[in-house]
């Protein structure tokens, strides 16, 4: 039962990732009870990276944080798996007459050259950020000294009903992590130096998983 439980569970990220990606705004706002914008800006609160810096966004999803950093004179590029999440991007930018930067394929092949940019940013990615090809392809990407934004989840915190109803659904889903995970060893093992960050939104904090590049032989 298990298995066919974290099957369905895949399978509906799937879709809402692609099929259903015109609902993902909808609810993510929902299932944040609003706080979703709030948890993903929470990256751009600790980037270093001056204004004009090249930016990646990994999993770019609808493009929100793609209107945020350009709103913020940086140059991102956005990079998703989903060409629904794309077309929806696409149409965003387009609509406030920004840079389409867009590309489709894999995190863990980027088609980018040997430190391209002064910061890669991923809110709420799925368990692929966690990979090993992933990782090394964004420690290549980086420039010396670049950082590694991730935002993997927020927390409700106000005791409602409503709150502890969505989270456990989060759990259920396996969004919570339970197993004791170690950042700062996980992470140094492929050249990065890890401190995690608890930001406050409205009813909730959100984690900022803050990653800097640092100068060693990964293999």
């Amino acid at each position: 039962m298990a298995a066919l439980w974290w099957s369905l569970v895949k399978f509906g990220f799937r879709l809402l990732y692609h099929e259903l990606a015109f609902t993902y705004d909808w609810v993510s706002y929902v299932v944040s009870l609003g706080a979703w914008r709030c948890w993903q800006r929470t990256a751009i609160k600790h980037l270093q990276a001056p204004p004009g810096s090249s930016l990646l966004e990994l999993a770019h999803g609808t493009g929100n944080l793609q209107l945020d950093l350009n709103a913020a004179g940086y140059q991102v590029t956005g990079y998703d798996l989903s060409p629904q999440m794309g077309r929806i991007a696409q149409s965003k930018l387009r609509r406030e007459h920004l840079p389409v930067r867009l590309a489709q394929g894999r995190a863990q092949q980027l088609p980018f050259m040997n430190s391209a940019f002064a910061a890669v940013i991923s809110t709420f990615p799925t368990n692929f950020i966690l990979e090993p090809e992933t990782l090394r392809e964004v420690h290549r990407v980086l420039q010396p000294g670049g950082q590694f934004l991730i935002v993997p989840n927020g927390v409700l915190t106000a005791g409602g009903f409503a709150e502890a109803g969505l989270e456990w659904l989060y759990r259920v889903t396996g969004q919570r992590d339970d197993t004791g995970f170690d950042p700062q060893t996980f992470f140094a093992a492929f050249g990065f130096d890890a401190t995690i960050i608890q930001e406050s939104c409205p009813r909730s904090i959100a984690t900022v998983v803050h990653l800097r590049k640092i100068d060693l032989e990964i293999d």
